[in-house]
């Protein structure tokens, strides 16, 4: 098999005759002899809005490969195709029997038990949320009417915090063994559009992911798992330094001799006891903000220009600015075509974040705009940060009358509450015009102030006065790091850290891959 980069193809060109014959003309072939055509990845070019390619990566036979890697010896893109398969390393003595526990059924916890599965071991997983059609009303009855369930919400339940998301499957982490692939092929076996395999930004979006992580749910029993819904972590027994049970809802013990932690960034409660119990962890740097909302359509003709908008889908950005005073700002979690949501988990606290289905097709863009903060922003005490997310977030709450807080951005710059304009709130929740100043310190609004002008430099219109944020975006990325060594062991023998609530992780990919990783550690031991 050959491999072949930069094959470059006219969106109106686009379809597998014409890839074929790109590759024959690059490699002076007979497009017939191209066979066993795989595509690996398809990205845009629109740095020329008159005319758009797709850029694909693909993976093909020809006869007599070594004659056409000689014709072709100075074409840098062309190489023999590397093997893409994953493959779990092998212990001879592997204990198939080890009582293993992960907690959290989110994209680490649910990937780190497949892939043992796979392999022969029973994991049991624990969710202290519920299953996703229980979950789902418990979500629907909060949007319609202001009733928080503390543990079935957007961010405690059957997948994750990234089951009411875009289901974004971008990642920067280098996958050189396959973890990450292998996740996508699990996901496309249970039910997730091929595409994710290939396409440069892959997502599910919300709809196709309930369905998908049911299926995934049904697989892992059928293989002999046990998913154990509504059981929350509540104490480990710690003998000589090693873990030996866990206790669930303060009333029932599990022997455990291999804890996964997959706790999620949200879980409060079970990090202030894993404290207690002595496992070590470390405050590390975060990021707040708002969400921003536009028109998908302003977005579109600002990405693709007038002539392509309305052939390639909604399209994403991503932005990235320092201040004067050397602060991070960035775009985050961008949903094209979304919906800002109510993504509350304490009661008397507000946070925010992003949701799209599939189709993306809700006529407006949101993302969040966030700004880096560490220990010298919020504190350098243990739990600072959860300390200083949890002000924001109750601040925003009282704000908001317990509804998001919104304001336009002319508001924002003139600390004002100014009507809407042409952009009209698109959100899961209810909302209240207020006047988000009084919500961020002033480092943060003063940031996001500086940086949105320069966003308009490269999305015209970004800047615009009734472009509306909406506060206040607490929870992208876990405060807290539980340490671990090169084993994924945490200082307590048989604990492994994982996943993004952890530190280990941000976003599904990531979790999904550290997932598998402690995975493959316990199968080493």
């Amino acid at each position: 098999m050959l491999n072949l980069k930069q094959i470059k193809i006219r969106v109106e060109d686009d379809n597998t005759l014409n890839i074929k014959n790109t590759i024959s003309k690059k490699l002076r072939i007979d497009s017939s002899q191209i066979n066993d055509l795989t595509i690996l990845k398809r990205s845009i070019d629109a740095r020329d809005k008159n005319q758009i390619y797709f850029i694909y990566e693909c993976n093909f036979s020809v006869k007599n490969e070594e004659m056409v890697l000689k014709y072709n010896k100075n074409n840098s893109n062309l190489s023999i195709s590397k093997d893409l398969s994953y493959v779990f390393p092998k212990n001879d003595n592997l204990d198939l029997n080890k009582n293993i526990v992960i907690v959290g059924c989110g994209p680490a916890g649910l990937f780190c038990s497949y892939v043992l599965l796979e392999n022969g071991y029973k994991p049991i997983i624990i969710e202290r949320g519920k299953a996703i059609d229980e979950r789902v009303n418990d979500v629907e009855e909060f949007w319609n009417n202001n009733r928080l369930d503390t543990e079935s919400n957007v961010l405690f339940g059957e997948g994750g915090a990234g089951t009411f998301s875009d289901g974004k499957l971008n990642t920067l982490v280098k996958d050189e063994f396959n973890r990450g692939r292998h996740a996508f092929e699990i996901f496309v076996e249970n039910g997730a559009p091929n595409e994710i395999m290939y396409d440069f930004k892959p997502h599910i979006g919300t709809d196709k992911l309930r369905e998908v992580i049911k299926n995934m749910r049904e697989k892992i029993t059928s293989m002999g798992g046990e998913i154990r819904f509504n059981t929350c972590l509540t104490d480990i027994i710690i003998d000589n330094n090693k873990v030996s049970k866990i206790e669930v809802n303060n009333n029932e013990f599990i022997d455990c001799e291999a804890l996964v932690l997959a706790i999620g960034h949200s879980a409060r409660d079970t990090f202030k006891m894993l404290h207690e119990k002595g496992i070590v962890m470390q405050n590390k740097p975060f990021a707040v903000g708002v969400r921003v909302e536009h028109s998908q359509d302003m977005i579109d003709s600002s990405q693709y220009g007038e002539k392509y908008k309305n052939v390639l889908g909604p399209a994403n950005y991503k932005l990235t600015y320092q201040t004067k005073e050397k602060r991070g700002v960035y775009s985050f979690c961008m949903c094209p075509g979304g919906y800002v949501v109510n993504s509350s988990s304490e009661k008397g606290m507000l946070s925010v974040n992003g949701m799209s289905n599939y189709k993306r097709d809700s006529g407006v863009a949101n993302s969040a705009i966030i700004v880096t903060v560490s220990e010298k922003d919020y504190g350098e005490r243990l739990f600072d940060g959860v300390k200083f997310q949890r002000e924001l977030e109750k601040k925003a709450y009282e704000l908001g009358k317990g509804k998001i807080p919104v304001q336009t951005l002319d508001g924002f710059y003139k600390n004002e509450v100014l009507p809407f304009g042409d952009v009209k709130p698109c959100t899961k929740g209810g909302y209240n015009l207020s006047n988000l100043n009084d919500i961020l310190p002033e480092y943060i609004s003063s940031s996001i102030k500086e940086a949105m002008p320069f966003f308009d430099k490269k999305i015209k219109g970004f800047s615009r006065g009734d472009t509306l944020l909406f506060g206040v975006e607490t929870r992208t990325s876990s405060p807290i790091r539980i340490l671990r060594d090169d084993k994924f062991l945490s200082n307590i023998e048989g604990v492994y850290p994982c996943g993004e609530g952890c530190g280990y992780a941000g976003g599904i990919t990531s979790a999904a891959i550290d997932g598998i990783k402690v995975a493959e550690q316990i199968g080493k031991l």
